[in-house]
């Protein structure tokens, strides 16, 4: 499944056309190598991703092409959230 069609329908992002585009950035690497969109990913991949000051590293448990919102939660795993600053002072 393409990069950009998986972080939609996992709702890590919500739409497709901004997952796009923060992959096309080189915001998003693959087991640690720079992906683009239209790169593909499969299970057991894990997915870094850079939001601004948030960076989240995902694993890909189960690939799935139509999903509802319970289940989209099972298709990955947060292994790691982390912050460049912290601005909750």
């Amino acid at each position: 499944m393409r990069l950009d069609k998986f972080l939609k329908v996992s709702r890590i992002i919500k739409r497709r056309s901004v997952a796009k585009e923060i992959s096309d950035q080189g915001r998003i690497l693959i087991n640690g190598n720079a992906a683009k969109s239209s790169s593909n990913v499969k299970v057991a991949d894990e997915l870094t991703i850079k939001f601004g000051n948030k960076t989240e590293i995902v694993k890909i448990l189960k690939i799935i092409e139509t999903t509802k919102k319970d289940e989209a939660e099972q298709m990955y795993e947060i292994l790691d959230e982390s912050y460049a600053e912290d601005f909750r002072k």
